[in-house]
């Protein structure tokens, strides 16, 4: 790979990345290397205040965007809003599914209820005569996981979810997402009450080509 360096009159060279000085971020490979998932039922308070929520979606929006589109927007819904809508689901949940007891009622009445914040990733993605819908898709996507390495940075957890909910045209409807929009995600954020646990991750060697 080549970098340029720019001389004291602005002219640039190429420099051999071999040769080249590296200072590697030890903390944010530590929390790259290190990010597991914690399930949204453990959860818990506290979690990040509004001055907190609002430097995270700021790390979050800092995304590929081609064309300066942002197809992409946030909802944070937190405090008596989560139970309103977890009530609402829940309702929704029995009209579709009257015989619904059980461990699977007590999960419809606690949808919204798991985290002390949820973050909703609305993609606005389009269509464009230059910029194509898929890559304001992916741009979305990467708000999403954006926004769950800064919940960890700070102290947090992320739980990057969907459930029914995303692709329900009343319940989005509810939340004050249009017909035209997506959900790429529900960041669910809060404070762990468990530790992390992981899963077997893929073999590199059947996931990666090299090409010479």
């Amino acid at each position: 790979m080549l970098l340029f360096e720019a001389n004291s009159v602005g002219n640039f060279k190429t420099v051999n990345e071999q040769n080249r000085r590296r200072t590697v971020n030890e903390e944010m490979k530590a929390l790259l290397h290190n990010r597991r998932t914690i399930p949204a039922q453990f959860l818990s308070e506290p979690g990040p205040d509004d001055r907190t929520i609002r430097s995270l979606l700021t790390i979050a929006s800092r995304v590929p965007d081609h064309g300066k589109l942002v197809p992409w927007r946030f909802i944070v819904i937190r405090g008596e809003a989560r139970k309103r809508f977890s009530a609402s689901f829940c309702e929704m949940a029995l009209k579709r599914d009257p015989s619904l007891a059980g461990e699977g009622l007590e999960k419809e009445k606690t949808r919204f209820t798991r985290a002390p914040v949820i973050i909703a990733v609305v993609s606005r993605a389009a269509s464009h005569p230059k910029i194509p819908e898929w890559e304001q898709v992916l741009s979305a996507g990467a708000c999403c996981m954006n926004l769950v390495m800064a919940a960890h940075a700070y102290g947090f957890v992320g739980n990057w979810l969907t459930e029914w909910m995303a692709y329900d045209d009343e319940a989005l409807a509810m939340i004050g997402i249009d017909r035209e929009e997506k959900v790429a995600g529900f960041i669910h954020i809060g404070t762990p009450s468990v530790p992390p646990s992981d899963r077997p991750r893929p073999d590199l060697d059947e996931i990666v080509s090299w090409i010479d």
